[in-house]
């Protein structure tokens, strides 16, 4: 039995009301929110947050045999983004990571690809969708990530069985975005969905052949895609007349997308019942159908964070501020010199601290140190330190320092120092916070965020967020 042994979703903490974008520009007031990824967030660090929760979720000591990471808005080019979110998740140096990117079919690709090869795959889907001021994309598009680990019942026990699947791909000008620009072109959605609906029918009826059912049989039924109306007219034609409705996140987080389909998904599993039998179908130039059915194994099986929880705790964000996240508008810059760029061969130098947030403790006497050391504040002992993973370590806020004066390309920026359960303190940068409303003595948990670019070169590390029920 080959299919999914956990998953999990990262929906960011911010949204913008649609309704914030009428108050703008005027207009009939759209309902609903879509989430927001923060000015320190981007594919990346959305595709970090959902591989940790889906790692947490799986065994223990199962490490993936290989990472693959699919997105629409990669953070770069030529060079490889899946390494940085293999380096934070502290993957071994032999496992290979992949970029699936440019395209927002890549998403269903690389979990279609991972569920009929062989091996444990850990399945990275991201994506940031943009659109103009005011228009439908903009509103409707939202920012997430989801991540699943795929595998055979001898690697772990399966949550959701890999039933069968089938594609159908035609080439036709739907929607497209050539480098360097910032939002996509649609084409009349008529012509659309004249392609879509003949070519969702065709994978449809392969898959359920493949697997040996019948339409009736379908218990959840997805369907998604950026042609709204195609997706409208698919779900009416297939015939599962008993499957559930499914919640596709329209109102509440927007389409994200490359992760959408495996967004919804696991938001699906996570209140699936045994025997449920899941039908995933994804319209993105051509149609794939996959087919699921949870197992025994969903009834124990405990999320680390439900794609529910998380769509719950969010904060909504100004329309302006939206805006300049996304380089729509620019706003004056701090009167203070821009950072240089990281240096590649200090980095290289210090990549368990930089991207994974590992501290050392010292063996003789049990001291943690942040960052990393050589020599033992306790003791004097040198080089005798093993590794200590701090990321998923939670703390408590000892002092907080507001930052008024340096760069920051959202200022201020809040600082404080945090003390680790178990031991250690470092002084971090904070996010997805209002300052006003932080105290000493909040709980607060790592995340793995974007500084700065410089030069084009992104700078990852570590900041702290607050612990939200």
């Amino acid at each position: 039995m080959r299919g999914i042994i956990s998953t999990a979703g990262y929906v960011p903490y911010h949204r913008l009301q649609r309704q914030a974008i009428s108050t703008v520009f005027k207009g009939a007031p759209a309902k609903g929110s879509r989430a927001v990824a923060s000015y320190d967030e981007d594919t990346t660090t959305l595709g970090v947050e959902a591989a940790r929760f889906a790692l947490r979720a799986a065994p223990e000591n199962l490490e993936p045999a290989a990472l693959w990471f699919a997105t629409a808005d990669p953070a770069y080019l030529d060079k490889t983004n899946a390494t940085a979110i293999h380096a934070a998740l502290r993957l071994g140096v032999e496992t290979p990571a992949f970029d699936m990117v440019g395209a927002v079919r890549s998403g269903v690709g690389a979990l279609r690809t991972a569920l009929e090869t062989r091996g444990p795959v850990l399945v990275v889907t991201s994506d940031t969708r943009n659109g103009a001021p005011t228009g439908i994309e903009e509103a409707s598009g939202g920012d997430g990530a989801a991540a699943a680990l795929i595998g055979d019942d001898s690697d772990g026990p399966v949550i959701a069985e890999y039933l069968g699947g089938a594609s159908a791909t035609e080439e036709f000008i739907d929607r497209w975005r050539t480098p360097g620009d910032r939002v996509s072109k649609v084409w009349e959605e008529r012509f659309g969905e004249t392609q879509y609906l003949p070519l969702g029918e065709r994978a449809w009826n392969g898959a359920l052949k493949q697997a040996g059912l019948s339409p009736e049989q379908i218990d959840r039924l997805i369907v998604t895609g950026l042609h709204s109306r195609a997706v409208r007219g698919l779900a009416g034609r297939l015939g599962a007349t008993n499957a559930a409705t499914v919640d596709d996140l329209s109102a509440t987080v927007g389409n994200t997308g490359a992760g959408h389909p495996l967004l919804l998904l696991t938001s699906t599993l996570e209140d699936a019942e045994p025997g449920t039998v899941i039908a995933l179908v994804v319209l993105a130039d051509g149609v794939e159908v996959l087919l699921f059915r949870a197992t025994d194994a969903i009834s124990s099986y405990r999320p680390a964070r439900s794609v529910a929880t998380q769509v719950g705790a969010g904060g909504d964000v100004d329309y302006g501020k939206f805006l300049a996240w996304r380089g729509m508008v620019t706003l004056e810059r701090p009167r203070r010199p821009e950072p240089d760029r990281i240096s590649a061969s200090a980095t290289g130098r210090n990549t368990e601290w930089k991207y994974a947030f590992v501290g050392s403790r010292d063996r003789a006497t049990g001291a943690l140190h942040l960052p990393p050391a050589r020599v033992s504040r306790e003791g004097g002992a040198q080089d005798d330190m093993e590794p200590a993973p701090m990321a998923d370590v939670p703390g408590t806020i000892a002092s907080i320092t507001v930052d008024r004066i340096a760069y920051s390309p959202s200022p201020p920026i809040v600082f404080a120092v945090v003390d680790f359960d178990g031991g250690g303190r470092h002084a971090v940068e904070l996010t997805d916070s209002d300052f006003g409303s932080l105290e000493v003595g909040d709980r607060v948990e790592m995340t793995f965020r974007r500084l700065f670019t410089a030069d084009g070169i992104h700078n990852y590390f570590w900041k702290a967020r607050p612990i939200r029920a």
